[in-house]
């Protein structure tokens, strides 16, 4: 009876694991697929606002526009069509609500009944105009020409310079900038916690005695529970303030203090794993390395390193994927300044922060919404990156180990 009982109980304890493991794969899957869903639908869009267009008189040769030309003729840094390939002529701005400034009330209509017919009439009046007008204003008999405006490209998204998605009349979203302030506090975290979480491990790992290893080890372990809001706070109290009087800069959020608190927060990750690494050497290795006359030290670095260095790499791959994903610490200490970083004193933004900060603003379904969705997409795939990495380094790991 009671091997039936027993029998019956693992099968129910096989079928809900098994369960569980399939609705979890499943909503994963999900995830995924709803979020490259939202992202890709962003290429293909036009930048201009949604219901309306641009128009130019017709005596104007230039046929497109990208966004970045777009935003700078808006922000009037240049203001000579000759700067576009068209004609010698300046560029005159025209909104809707500029219309009163060239005709009266009356001539518009008591219910804007007449606006159409004004709107043509100063667009054929004025060769050097672009107006940024509602597309239902714009019949048949519109005397002027529709100036095309480049849709969003992959190219365009992954290596354009600008970063204003809320910009009018032409949203311009190069992600360029957010990339590489990513890449750039990751690499430089990486580069700061791997030396000294290294020595840690080694420290840890061949050099404590007993007592001393068993209260660091749970003492370092519990650093990775720290909410990331701790760190941030922690960085913009204490780092933030020395960077700027040590360097002595206009603001002390910038790349340098948020590759400070990545690489803080990714010590835990590197000593855990290295350490277990170093650990793993088998001790026939070390023996007989101090048999043949080499000290503790030279055993350390001429066979002990060598050997977990597959196991060394996982972790500083593992501590980059934990910089790269960060966000509430990086957002609180970097200046969230979405400009191409060309030195760590300067302030920059990240994509986590960038999602963060922005998420909230964006309009459901809207450019901005879609755009906010392809930066999760190059996440995801920055992180799914790594993971293959440490999974590859991992299995290198075990071969060798069993051969």
């Amino acid at each position: 009876m009671k091997n039936i009982i027993s029998k019956i109980f693992n099968q129910v304890v096989t079928a809900l694991l098994y369960l569980s493991g399939s609705i979890t794969s499943i909503i994963v899957i999900l995830i995924v697929f709803f979020l490259f869903k939202e992202g890709i639908g962003l290429f293909g869009s036009s930048p201009t606002e949604e219901g309306f267009v641009m128009a130019v008189n017709k005596s104007n040769p230039i046929q497109h526009l990208s966004a970045e030309e777009v935003k700078v003729i808006y922000d009037q840094e240049k203001t000579n069509w000759k700067e576009f390939g068209g004609k010698d002529d300046s560029i005159i701005l025209f909104r809707m609500d500029d219309l009163t400034n060239y005709f009266t009330e009356e001539q518009i209509g008591e219910n804007f009944e007449h606006i159409n017919e004004c709107i043509s009439k100063v667009v054929d009046s004025i060769p050097g105009i672009v107006a940024f007008v509602g597309k239902k204003y714009i019949d048949k008999n519109f005397a002027g020409k529709i100036l095309s405006v480049e849709k969003i490209t992959v190219a365009d998204f992954l290596f354009g310079k600008l970063w204003f998605p809320t910009s009018q009349p032409v949203a311009v979203m190069g992600a360029l900038p957010l990339l590489l302030g990513t890449f750039w506090v990751s690499l430089f975290a990486i580069l700061f916690a791997l030396p000294f979480g290294l020595a840690a491990a080694i420290y840890m790992a061949e050099v404590a005695n007993p007592v001393v290893r068993n209260i660091l080890k749970p003492v370092i372990e519990l650093l990775a529970g720290i909410p990331s809001v701790v760190y941030g706070f922690f960085g913009l109290v204490v780092v933030v303030p020395q960077i700027q009087k040590f360097f002595d800069l206009p603001v002390g959020e910038t790349a340098f203090a948020g590759s400070i608190i990545l690489g803080i927060m990714a010590l835990p990750t590197i000593i855990t794993i290295s350490e277990d690494a170093i650990r793993t050497t088998p001790r026939s290795m070390k023996e007989a390395s101090l048999a043949l006359g080499a000290t503790h030290w030279q055993t350390i670095f001429k066979v002990i390193l060598p050997y977990s260095s597959s196991g060394i790499t996982a972790g500083a791959i593992l501590g980059i994927g934990r910089a790269i994903g960060e966000t509430m610490a990086v957002l609180m200490v970097t200046g969230n300044a979405a400009i191409i970083p060309h030195s760590l004193l300067q302030p920059v933004r990240t994509i986590p922060a960038t999602i963060a900060a922005e998420l909230g603003e964006a309009s459901q379904g809207g450019l901005h919404y879609e755009a906010l969705f392809t930066l999760g997409c190059i996440l995801f795939l920055i992180t799914l990156i790594v993971n293959l990495a440490v999974e590859f380094i991992s299995n290198r790991r075990k071969q060798r180990v069993a051969a």
